[in-house]
């Protein structure tokens, strides 16, 4: 049973048009003792240039440059995620914290 933690980049299946992307875990690890699950914000390639878009500069294993979609925030099921990829640099984790805060009015 993998761990992930908060700032990981991972490979997760979200469900949606059949196939995986990159996401952002955002949630710390084992959350909830019953339930093994992470939340995550997921990445994307379709940039609007909304308030919940997080930008960031294109690292060298992501094809294609693209945002952080906080509107996009989801549990998963840790064995949806395949495999972590990175970490997520800590001055734009703390902008989707921002976002979140925002998003949630916390």
């Amino acid at each position: 049973m993998a761990n992930y933690k908060r700032g990981d980049v991972v490979i997760v299946d979200l469900g949606m048009m059949a196939k995986v992307r990159p996401a952002v875990v955002v949630s710390i690890p084992r959350a909830d003792r019953y339930r093994n699950m992470s939340v995550v914000v997921p990445m994307t390639t379709e940039m609007r240039g909304g308030e919940c878009e997080i930008s960031f500069p294109k690292p060298p294993w992501l094809k294609h440059e693209c945002v952080v979609n906080v509107l996009g925030v989801a549990g998963v099921d840790d064995a949806k995620i395949e495999r972590r990829l990175s970490s997520f640099p800590a001055n734009k984790m703390r902008e989707i914290e921002s976002a979140l805060r925002r998003l949630f009015a916390l």
